[in-house]
């Protein structure tokens, strides 16, 4: 039986494994890809102690999907009065579970946290496969923001 939940602090061994299969899935990366010991840190790190929510889908205490959803605090605007925003990230189920609603009862439940946080503003990337489900969720594409990458390395 499947069943989604938050994220624990004793799941976090669970999180991280996920977060990385969604990046080697996105990325086309090989199952075998080892991440560097700085990148695995930042990442432990933050789900240690960044203001996040995570949850898992989980069948026969077997993880098999998560979504991630980072909150993040701006100065108010008159758009965003409180200045509460978020990020959605990592959506991820296993490909032998896809298509039976894990990601979309995920989705609504990092919706409904937002909501209930006051959150003006959810956004996220999304890939191809997984533009469909955002759509369905009202999620719109949008071409407001400028980006400027820095490098870290």
């Amino acid at each position: 039986m499947i069943e989604i939940r938050k994220a624990k602090p004793n799941d976090m061994e669970q999180v991280l494994n996920m977060r990385y299969a969604t990046i080697k899935s996105v990325c086309h990366l090989h199952k075998e890809y080892v991440f560097d010991k700085k990148f695995q840190n930042h990442t432990r790190s933050y789900y240690e102690n960044a203001d996040q929510t995570t949850v898992l889908a989980w069948n026969d205490n077997v993880p098999i999907g998560c979504a991630t959803i980072c909150y993040i605090l701006l100065m108010p605007t008159f758009d965003h009065p409180t200045g509460k925003r978020a990020h959605i990230m990592n959506v991820y189920v296993d490909k032998k579970y896809r298509r039976q609603g894990i990601a979309l009862k995920m989705m609504e439940m990092l919706m409904d946290e937002a909501k209930e946080k006051g959150v003006s503003e959810i956004s996220l990337d999304a890939t191809e496969e997984g533009r469909f489900l955002y759509e369905q969720l009202g999620f719109k594409a949008s071409t407001e923001a400028m980006v400027l990458e820095l490098p870290q390395y």
